[in-house]
């Protein structure tokens, strides 16, 4: 890095040390680039640490299940990283009615069109895959190569990764952005162009972006391995996911390596404190006991909370921000921050090299939410 008048100068500097952040460190690092990243708080501390970890490919949206897809792929570098608890348990996508199961040969199309296998499953089918669910279902899709995660620990390994290519992470707050980069809440500035990746406290320094926070809880549970085997989620996940309401429920259990069992999913606008709501939760595991009633005798350890970064149309800010030649964009990726965050790492960071990107970068042009607002 070079030094001018006090002034610490860097190729890159990434605001914020989510998965986010750490995977824009990570990828701009593997370029060469001299890279800072300004977090005054825990890596992956954030959202990171509130999201399950789930790496799905997602087909309700295109963009999305290009991002998701494209990201997908990169994962596979890191399945033997012993710290991220990377489990290939694959997903079980659960038919509660014939309506739902109806429509499952679409969703195995359209993730067919992207390379992503995934086989329609029949009830019998799906009682020997889960003996633990509910009687009386119809069935589901089941997508084996899916994955989960522990999310804060990628963090951290991400930005490992860069700091060993030379990477400095300065623990503090980013006060303002400046002509020539950022000031710190200790007076240091630090010059070169700007990656802003700070989730829902987007806002404070990026106002021109609309972003809310909608919160979300999550419960785990002692070690019970072998009641779980898949990731299990509802087929109207992504109605109560996408949705608009005010708050929403949806099932979501995963298994993980521990022998411990995470549920989700809850959601919520409006909700400013980060303090469990044992309404919302008592709601919540209601919805899993109705998929998975054996879940009611188990005992939970924890329950916390997370605020997750919603962008005005559900996609991620992925570019350079709209009139500022050296600031640039990463988030906004509500729940498939963690599946998607290599590939927005990817997507950003070629677009700053002037590189070609693998996929389309004009679905999440941060330009479109200034030109609507």
């Amino acid at each position: 890095m070079g030094y001018r008048y006090g002034v610490k100068r860097y190729d890159l500097i990434i605001v914020g040390a989510g998965i986010i952040g750490t995977a824009c460190a990570d990828a701009a690092s593997e370029h060469g680039l001299r890279v800072a990243v300004v977090e005054p708080g825990p890596i992956g501390g954030g959202a990171t640490a509130s999201a399950m970890g789930h790496l799905v490919a997602m087909d309700d949206d295109p963009a999305e299940l290009a991002l998701a897809n494209y990201s997908l792929a990169l994962w596979e570098n890191f399945t033997h990283v012993a710290p991220i608890e990377y489990s290939r348990c694959g997903t079980l996508w659960v038919a509660s009615t014939a309506a739902e199961y109806a429509h499952i040969p679409q969703k195995i199309a359209r993730l067919a069109s992207v390379g992503v296998q995934a086989e329609l499953i029949d009830g019998e089918q799906l009682y020997r895959l889960e003996p633990a669910l509910a009687p009386g279902l119809c069935g589901g899709m089941r997508v084996p190569r899916e994955a989960v995660v522990y999310p804060p620990a990628m963090a951290r390994h991400l930005l490992d990764r860069a700091r060993a290519r030379g990477a400095v992470l300065h623990a503090q707050r980013v006060t303002a952005i400046t002509q020539q980069g950022v000031q710190l809440d200790d007076q240091t500035r630090l010059a070169g162009p700007v990656l802003v990746a700070t989730g829902c406290a987007l806002p404070q320094l990026l106002p021109q972006l609309p972003m809310r926070a909608r919160k979300g809880h999550l419960v785990i549970t002692d070690r019970y391995p072998g009641v779980v085997h898949h990731q299990l989620l509802e087929l109207g996940y992504a109605d109560s996911a996408h949705g608009d309401a005010d708050s929403s429920v949806a099932f979501n259990v995963q298994p993980r390596p521990t022998g411990q069992i995470l549920i989700g999913s809850s959601r919520e606008y409006g909700a400013n404190t980060a303090e469990v709501s044992m309404p919302m939760v008592q709601r919540m595991l209601a919805r899993t006991f109705r998929y998975l009633p054996a879940l009611r005798q188990l005992d939970a350890l924890r329950i916390w909370t997370g605020f997750r970064p919603v962008s005005a149309d559900g996609l991620p800010y992925l570019g350079r921000v709209p009139e500022h030649a050296n600031l640039w964009v990463a988030a906004g990726h509500e729940g498939l921050g963690i599946t998607t965050s290599l590939g927005s790492a990817r997507l950003v960071i070629d677009q700053y090299l002037g590189r070609a990107t693998a996929i389309d970068p004009r679905p999440y042009d941060p330009a479109r939410a200034v030109a609507s607002a």
